[in-house]
């Protein structure tokens, strides 16, 4: 069985490979031909649901379908949910059996990955990835200087934080602001 995954992961895919937006995949014909060739005694076999007769099943909210690929008596079976074209899953009132016949080609080609055929490409897929994420704007420090606006609200904020004393009020203005060795000796004088 060694053999096999062996055989199978040390076949070069990378001219096969598609993208696909961020994606990148391999195609179910490309993986069925690339693995029919090393094995021609390869099968697959799609699960049907006993209770309803087809080729998905339901938990009530989405579906999945289930698909097995065996090689020389092992078989690898893959679970995949029907997902729209963002890799989302379904609702199941929106399945419809365009995309469960897609989703099975993946999940054939998922399960022909598990015996070694292009397994890289789905290194990383269990990551979550959030697709709303908001990265911080680092703000811009600004320069300080007498006679401004900001120079006014500064001499507010030290006049209500003398307590502090000056190295603790200048470590706290240098978070917003660029203080120069002139602007640091004419704050000495306020605090």
């Amino acid at each position: 069985m060694k053999d096999i995954f062996k055989d199978l992961s040390s076949i070069n895919i990378n001219d096969k490979v598609e993208k696909k937006g961020q994606h990148k995949y391999l195609s179910w014909a490309h993986a069925w031909t690339l693995a029919k060739q090393k094995f021609p005694e390869i099968q697959r076999v799609v699960y049907e649901c006993e209770s309803t007769g087809l080729n998905y099943f339901t938990d009530g909210n989405s579906a999945y379908v289930k698909v097995g690929i065996t090689i020389k008596g092992l078989e690898h079976i893959d679970y995949l949910p029907v997902m729209d074209f963002r890799n989302n899953a379904l609702p199941l009132d929106k399945v419809t059996s365009m995309e469960v016949n897609k989703t099975i080609q993946r999940s054939t080609t998922k399960a022909i990955a598990m015996h070694g055929l292009g397994l890289s490409l789905w290194s990383g897929e269990d990551i979550v990835q959030t697709t709303n994420e908001v990265t911080p704007k680092k703000e811009e420090k600004v320069e300080l200087i007498i006679n401004t606006d900001n120079w006014a609200k500064v001499l507010k904020y030290i006049a209500s934080n003398k307590e502090l004393g000056l190295p603790k009020i200048i470590k706290n203005l240098e978070t917003k602001y660029n203080l120069k060795a002139t602007i640091k000796k004419e704050l000495s004088k306020h605090v």
